[in-house]
């Protein structure tokens, strides 16, 4: 399957930080971008936020439909199997929504840490792997979101 709700969740999330950020940029002059070419690009990406939302709509609405599964088995090995699952308890798609969105700003932060220049190497791979690992976490929400709505589903067979 190419998409699940947590994976359509996660991109929509995403937008929204892309769209904070842009919004903090127009007006500024600390950015190698014009408001011209910002404004641009934030119409570009409230439409991208649109379809997307279309999509998860429509999704759900298949999900009823249909009545099936529609988790994604991930197969991904490269983080410790101990770092995997060790997010807090969520009983609710909401609460596991608004995990996966906070993850992917703590995410972003810490890309832009990454980024510095003015920080050496050594500091830059401390932060990689608090990037790793908040990463694996943002996976297991999607996966959360998943789960939980997968039972939903099941429950309405």
């Amino acid at each position: 399957m190419a998409e699940t709700l947590g994976s359509l969740v996660d991109k929509l999330t995403i937008k929204e930080i892309r769209e904070f950020h842009l919004c903090q940029m127009i007006g500024t002059k600390d950015t190698k971008f014009g408001d011209k070419e910002l404004k641009s690009k934030l119409a570009v990406l409230k439409r991208q936020k649109e379809c997307l939302k279309q999509e998860i709509d429509d999704y759900v609405a298949l999900a009823l439909k249909v009545k099936i599964s529609f988790k994604d088995e991930k197969l991904k090995l490269y983080n410790a199997p101990s770092d995997i699952g060790c997010i807090p308890r969520v009983k609710s798609l909401g609460e596991a929504v608004v995990g996966l969105a906070n993850k992917n700003n703590e995410l972003w932060h810490l890309e832009d840490e990454a980024r510095r220049k003015d920080v050496g190497l050594g500091y830059v791979g401390g932060i990689k792997r608090k990037i790793d690992l908040t990463n694996q976490q943002r996976n297991d929400f999607i996966d959360k979101i998943d789960e939980l709505f997968d039972r939903k589903i099941q429950k309405l067979k």
